[in-house]
């Protein structure tokens, strides 16, 4: 199954390995550390530039997203 970002993204719902909240996930450190790390390893995808709701961690990608996590964890099911 796959699942819809936005814009031009769509990603295998097999190769998600997680969907966080940024507002929430982002306050700890480790976390922090962890996407800017991945940046500097190009492995992050923006998928549009409007305010970032939340992350989804991939096995090769990380894809920041406007979308609430409860937004796509509804596409998910569907």
């Amino acid at each position: 199954m796959y699942l819809y970002l936005g814009g031009e993204t769509v990603i295998n719902t097999k190769d998600i390995i997680g969907i966080f909240d940024m507002d929430t996930s982002t306050v700890n450190k480790a976390s922090r550390d962890f996407l800017s790390k991945a940046e500097k390893e190009k492995r992050v995808i923006y998928v549009n530039y409007e305010l970032p709701k939340s992350y989804i961690v991939c096995k090769n990608k990380i894809y920041i997203c406007p979308l609430n996590t409860i937004t796509l964890l509804k596409r998910c099911r569907q």
